[in-house]
């Protein structure tokens, strides 16, 4: 939630910025105009709407909101969790994963999971979970496309609202009224275009990629960890290769000695007998 409050209040502290910089001069009478922003607006969602069926941008937009509005766990809250479970089914098996599944927090996690516990072997465990980032990474890439797609069109909607202004100009030769009113139209319109462009849709599709190219890497590590888990892997070795996935400060963060590991199990196993 942290990351939402921190992403409206940039959104709201440059947008005022960007308003009070459009209010200071003689002219920022002439810098809104409604005929120009409906220019733009309406000829950009109308070719988008042409170019793309509405489920797709009822998706777009809904994963442009998700992608401000939640946080993706960290690389080494994953780490914590799928050692945590590897300890786990070391005492009890496979089958107790099924408890971890329940608290899992991540969907991929609770799938990866339940995939195990179903009996998939190793390749077929690591063939689903690969397969579904492959068209996770597609998805996403669509509707990052989307908005990249509306920052080439908001521009060019724009010149064509300026086109608009000089036309009127042009039919208003000799009459200085005429002459005042279209003038903004053909300037401002242009102006909607870019910022359309270039303060709402380009920002959109860059935060979609970034936050993809996160939730594949913890994607990518919780195939890796479960896929190891199936195949029983020592923790200690598990723990050493989970960690390539995480920053060198995490590591030095993350590593377990022998002895915490063991220290870990015991724990877990003492709390096992005693229910």
């Amino acid at each position: 939630m942290k990351t939402f409050n921190h992403s409206v209040m940039g959104i709201v502290i440059c947008t005022l910025l960007l308003i009070g910089s459009m209010l200071i001069g003689d002219g920022r009478t002439l810098m809104f105009n409604l005929e120009g922003l409906v220019v733009v607006i309406a000829g950009t969602l109308g070719a988008v709407f042409i170019s793309y069926p509405f489920q797709v941008l009822r998706v777009a937009t809904r994963v442009a909101i998700n992608s401000y509005k939640t946080k993706v766990p960290s690389a080494k809250e994953i780490v914590d969790s799928l050692l945590h479970l590897s300890l786990l089914s070391k005492i009890d098996g496979l089958l107790a994963l099924e408890q971890g599944e329940d608290r899992a927090s991540v969907l991929f996690l609770k799938r990866a999971l339940s995939m195990l516990v179903d009996g998939f072997s190793v390749d077929e465990l690591r063939d689903a979970l690969y397969t579904e980032i492959h068209f996770f990474q597609q998805r996403r890439s669509l509707q990052e496309r989307v908005f990249r797609h509306m920052a080439i069109l908001a521009p060019a909607f724009g010149v064509a609202g300026g086109v608009i202004g000089l036309v009127g100009m042009l039919a208003g030769i000799g009459d200085t009224g005429v002459i005042l009113r279209t003038i903004p139209v053909a300037l401002t319109s242009t102006l909607y275009g870019i910022l359309v462009a270039y303060f709402i849709c380009i920002p959109i599709a860059e935060n979609i990629h970034a936050r993809t190219q996160e939730e594949l890497l913890i994607h990518k590590l919780i195939a890796e960890g479960v896929t190891l888990i199936g195949q029983e892997y020592n923790t200690m070795r598990l723990q050493t290769r989970l960690q390539s996935f995480i920053t060198p400060h995490e590591r030095d963060i993350q590593n377990m000695s022998i002895k915490e590991i063991r220290d870990k199990y015991e724990e877990l196993k003492n709390s096992r007998l005693e229910k």
